[in-house]
């Protein structure tokens, strides 16, 4: 269970080819996996985690949003609201807060059109892995928009969080305090020497890096003065000399002039600082470990945590060698791994789409599903980040997940009354996909094996085979219809 030896060539087959592709991306089609089950596990995860080859999705970029919707009002302006609230002038002020309705309302849509944009390119995307990541360093550094009101801003941190997707994170982490989302998000625009603002020191420590019990107070009120400063002017990030201060700090046992960058030095230079990162990954590729650091390390995940976080730090926390290292282990594809993980409304709705090759039908539709399922993309409920795993299950959010599923297999759910745009679903083609190369005579047999991560009950086979004895010669609603009635089995609900 705890072993990170490579896996076995010979064991490297459908049901490991179908896990790597939910874990490190958002699940793939028959012919994906059996793709990489030709290719061998070894070249299969060097694809994968490759995501800076050109494998045909572009990249984001700059002009791709508008920048200047959300603009401060300049000196002129600034001039004429302080008068008009001195004469009390109404007339005057409407004007001005009909600016700022009309240049809220347009960031909203623009926010609407971002979030439409993401799903897509999670959807389409050739670098599965990159968008992953992305979606992982969104939870991991959560920023919400409901805070920064700028979506530009956010759309800037997307792209921050795709360009180190696998990279390094000690980059990362020093483009994060940099960041005018984040800045923003944490208050560190107002954080000046004689006021030091001490929220961006603390979650930098607390939920970016360390952990709770890895710093003292006095840490975050010294790694605060060092923040002191930065700030942004429009979408680029701004120092201010003037409102920085320039003595000398300790922190975590270092003494210095540290500026926000040496502060990130120091965090970087913490052994605690791997291995907090470790969990995380640990959490959101393999299985949920207790939150609680005494219970965590009695479990064997953590000797797993261990052995990543000491190859993280042999190589100056490249991310690359570490998930290459993973994703090869015997430990990532043992049972007590695969199928036990809940998906999150995003893997839900993308690995639904991506794998059962169903119509993306209206972007609008998913987004709300997603989000009454608890992930608003842009939108984490806090600093937190989304808790994940068990929270994702209540009954509102599994009646949700049932019949979103069904809105895309059929156009059609008792949730959604709007249908689906786009073409009618071929359910066969995609049974014969799953039958092809198989010894499987059963449609229902097959469509099971292709959409359960674990194997199926021979109750389950039985159960769907009661319905369509002539499993074998189906017609396209009675596809439909058993594709749907697998898709609401607990088990579809894990990866």
């Amino acid at each position: 269970m705890t072993s990170m030896r490579p896996l076995d060539a010979d064991h490297f087959g459908t049901p490991q080819a179908r896990h790597l592709l939910w874990r490190a991306g958002f699940g793939g089609t028959a012919q994906q996996i059996r793709q990489l089950v030709s290719w061998g596990l070894e070249h299969a995860v060097a694809q994968l985690v490759n995501v800076g080859a050109d494998h045909g999705s572009p990249k984001p970029g700059v002009n791709d949003f508008s920048g200047d919707i959300v603009t401060p009002l300049d000196t002129n302006q600034r001039m004429q609201l302080r008068v008009a609230r001195q004469n009390q002038n109404e007339e005057s002020l409407a004007q001005f807060r009909a600016r700022r309705q009309k240049i809220q309302r347009r960031d909203r849509q623009q926010i609407k059109a971002m979030q439409r944009w993401w799903l897509t390119r999670m959807i389409e995307t050739t670098r599965p892995l990159e968008e992953k990541m992305t979606l992982f360093w969104h939870g991991h550094f959560a920023t919400s928009y409901r805070t920064t009101e700028n979506s530009y801003h956010m759309y800037m941190q997307n792209q921050l969080f795709r360009e180190h997707a696998a990279g390094n994170i000690a980059s990362l982490l020093h483009g994060i305090v940099h960041d005018p989302a984040m800045l923003k998000y944490l208050n560190n625009h107002q954080n000046r020497r004689q006021s030091p603002n001490e929220n961006l020191a603390r979650e930098l420590m607390e939920l970016f890096s360390l952990g709770t019990g890895a710093y003292r107070e006095q840490d975050i009120k010294e790694g605060a003065r060092a923040l002191t400063g930065y700030t942004f002017a429009g979408n680029a990030y701004r120092f201010n000399a003037q409102s920085h201060d320039a003595g000398q700090k300790r922190i975590l046992g270092q003494t210095g002039a540290f500026d926000g960058d040496g502060f990130v030095n120091i965090i970087l230079n913490q052994h605690a600082c791997a291995n907090y990162v470790c969990t995380k990954l640990y959490r959101f590729f393999v299985a949920d470990v207790p939150d609680d650091s005494d219970e965590l390390h009695r479990t064997d995940a953590w000797n797993v945590i261990q052995h990543m976080a000491r190859t993280m730090r042999a190589n100056r926390y490249a991310m690359a060698p570490v998930l290459e290292e993973l994703f090869l282990s015997e430990h990532f594809f043992a049972a007590q791994v695969m199928g036990q993980r809940i998906k999150s409304p995003v893997e839900l709705v993308v690995g639904a789409v991506r794998s059962l090759e169903t119509p993306a039908r209206n972007l609008n539709v998913l987004i709300e599903a997603m989000d009454m399922m608890g992930q608003d993309l842009f939108f984490p409920p806090n600093v937190a980040g989304w808790p994940g795993e068990r929270a994702w299950i209540n009954t509102s959010t599994l009646f949700t997940r049932h019949n979103i599923l069904s809105y895309l297999l059929t156009g059609q759910s008792s949730l959604i009354r709007r249908r689906g745009a786009g073409s009618e679903y071929d359910a066969l083609a995609l049974i014969r996909a799953v039958q092809e190369g198989t010894d499987d005579d059963s449609a229902a047999h097959a469509a099971l094996r292709f959409m359960l991560i674990s194997a199926p009950r021979e109750a389950q086979v039985k159960q769907i085979e009661a319905l369509y004895d002539k499993a074998a010669a189906l017609t396209h609603q009675q596809g439909r219809a058993m594709l749907t009635l697998i898709a609401a089995m607990p088990e579809y609900q894990l990866c």
